[in-house]
């Protein structure tokens, strides 16, 4: 199928990147054999720009995309996080190539109200739309045009190399990576935890505390040293939401401790992710895998190869290439086992 895939693609951090959601899918649809073209709109827009300032440039990386669109005559577009491109430029996708499926895919949380109004502007035109937030809490935008479906954070063996729950000479006992302040409160909970630990263990807050956050391989680096890590979103208590860092965690091999709010013991299997819920909780059971290094390892490795195995980057890609396009699902995944092939729940 020829898939083209609208997403940012940071072609100016110059390798100093986040790990992407979107370049995970993109290496998905090609692992199942898709034929994929990419679309970086914010890119598009400051190469195109004057002065390469984007916001100039939002007119003609729509009409760079529309070419793109006639040049490769797609059978699905996947919209994922491009405010750039309007909802009239998608519908005039749909008006020049009528059998061409589009579908949005949003990983933000819920809890932004603007990220809210986002899914239902997109909804308004596409043909199906996938959030990282459970099916359950989705009743928000039922009645609309479009389909909808939750969708995991998937791993990618290309990016999620290292498994350390094989390994016990690691500098870092605990970890905490954050860059976002917004919506949220959960550096108070950090702050209090690195109190009651003083003294303990190694535990690493880039970004926060006065330690420089970290990117692309420095990222890479501190997560080879790691053994635990805090799966904190910026705010608990959202159906299966979970940021991108699960999957990251997961797929490295390293413990992570994740709030009981999102029910992930629903989809994850026993003895693979710590659940808590609260801070004294939190900080009894980082110091009991702390000083059990034997369980520590087996409870990541558990995670380690669910995640490698069943939430997978491949699985991912033809999961939502199949549901957009109503294909039925060529594998039973552990994500949709509550869901029918048109997205509506069982």
């Amino acid at each position: 199928m020829r898939v083209l895939h609208i997403a940012y693609q940071q072609l100016r951090r110059y390798g100093k990147t986040r790990v992407s959601w979107a370049q995970k899918l993109t290496s998905g649809l090609i692992k199942n054999d898709h034929c994929v073209q990419v679309f970086s709109d914010r890119d598009v827009a400051a190469f195109e720009a004057p002065f390469g300032w984007r916001d100039l440039g939002r007119g003609k990386a729509n009409r760079r995309l529309l070419e793109m669109v006639e040049a490769f005559d797609p059978d699905l577009v996947i919209a994922g996080h491009c405010d750039i491109i309007s909802n009239e430029t998608l519908k005039e996708i749909k008006r020049r190539q009528p059998n061409v499926i589009l579908a949005h895919c949003n990983n933000d949380p819920l809890f932004v109200p603007e990220n809210v109004d986002k899914i239902r502007h997109r909804a308004e035109v596409v043909d199906a739309v996938f959030v990282s937030t459970g099916r359950r809490e989705l009743g928000l935008f039922e009645g609309g045009h479009a389909r909808l479906y939750h969708m995991p954070n998937p791993v990618d063996p290309a990016v999620e190399t290292l498994n350390n729950a094989r390994r016990s000479d690691l500098a870092i006992d605990l970890l905490f990576c954050s860059n976002s302040n917004d919506f949220t409160t959960r550096l108070e909970m950090v702050g209090q935890l690195k109190e009651s630990l003083n003294g303990e263990m190694n535990f690493k807050t880039f970004g926060s505390f006065g330690e420089a956050p970290v990117w692309g391989r420095d990222y890479d680096r501190a997560l080879a040293q790691t053994r635990m890590g805090l799966n904190l979103n910026r705010q608990e208590g959202h159906h299966w939401y979970s940021s991108a860092r699960m999957a990251q965690l997961a797929g490295n091999g390293i413990l992570q401790f994740t709030h009981s709010g999102p029910c992930f013991d629903e989809l994850l299997p026993p003895e693979s992710v710590v659940y808590f819920d609260d801070e004294a909780d939190l900080v009894n059971k980082v110091r009991q895998f702390h000083g059990d290094d034997a369980m520590r390892r087996a409870w990541a490795e558990q995670a380690w190869a669910f995640f490698h195995q069943e939430m997978n980057n491949t699985l991912y890609a033809q999961y939502i290439l199949e549901a957009a396009v109503q294909q039925p699902f060529s594998h039973e995944y552990v994500w949709a086992q509550d869901i029918h092939l048109d997205g509506s729940v069982k």
